[in-house]
């Protein structure tokens, strides 16, 4: 068994904090997104879409997406559990996870992607103007989940998940496409500051 990590990049972090928290060691290969090494011949025969991370099971069958990863994880070692527990809890997380996915992760990537100098050779064609509509659209989940937060420990509930894991990816990706949370999301500062002292989250 063998991950293909980027250790700068966000969707490979969320899989070391979830394998870090299952106390699990795989062994790893970095791939160097900056120099195009997911986009050579070798690894993508591995992952044909080039994106990282991609984990290579033992009989040679490759999973690629974080969340398909974290979720072959959780099968084989439940404990703890991250995906919840129970038909209630598990379909939170999972609607916590897609929420925090889709209108979150995606709109930062999207302001980072299109407007940072640095993805002008990754994102062709960059469209500022789509950053630009994105950046108020992270404002507004934000907003959302700072109201939600107010009500509890964690995103999906009492009880640290997957959701709170991609959301911490998040808010520190946020620091690359130069956004902010805002200084009146004081229950967004107060998850943040507790999840990010976590061990796993030096992953």
């Amino acid at each position: 068994m063998k991950l293909y990590d980027c250790k700068p990049a966000p969707n490979p972090r969320r899989t070391r904090i979830f394998l870090a928290e299952k106390g699990i060691s795989v062994p790893t290969e970095q791939v160097d997104m900056m120099k195009s090494e997911h986009k050579t011949p070798e690894y993508t025969a591995i992952n044909p879409l080039q994106r990282m991370p991609a984990l290579v099971l033992d009989d040679g069958t490759v999973i690629t997406e974080s969340l398909a990863i974290c979720r072959y994880f959780e099968a084989l070692q439940p404990d703890p559990p991250l995906f919840g527990v129970g038909p209630q809890e598990i379909a939170l997380v999972e609607m916590w996870s897609r929420r925090v996915e889709n209108n979150f992760f995606a709109t930062v990537a999207a302001v980072f992607r299109h407007l940072h100098p640095a993805m002008k050779e990754f994102e062709v064609p960059q469209v500022p103007a789509w950053a630009e509509a994105n950046k108020p659209r992270v404002a507004s989940f934000l907003e959302l989940l700072d109201g939600e937060l107010g009500t509890r420990e964690f995103i999906a509930g009492d009880r640290f998940s997957v959701a709170d894991i991609t959301a911490l990816c998040t808010v520190d990706f946020m620091k690359l496409a130069r956004l902010t949370v805002p200084d009146g999301a004081a229950n967004v500062k107060r998850w943040h500051a507790a999840v990010s002292a976590r061990p796993s989250a030096k992953a």
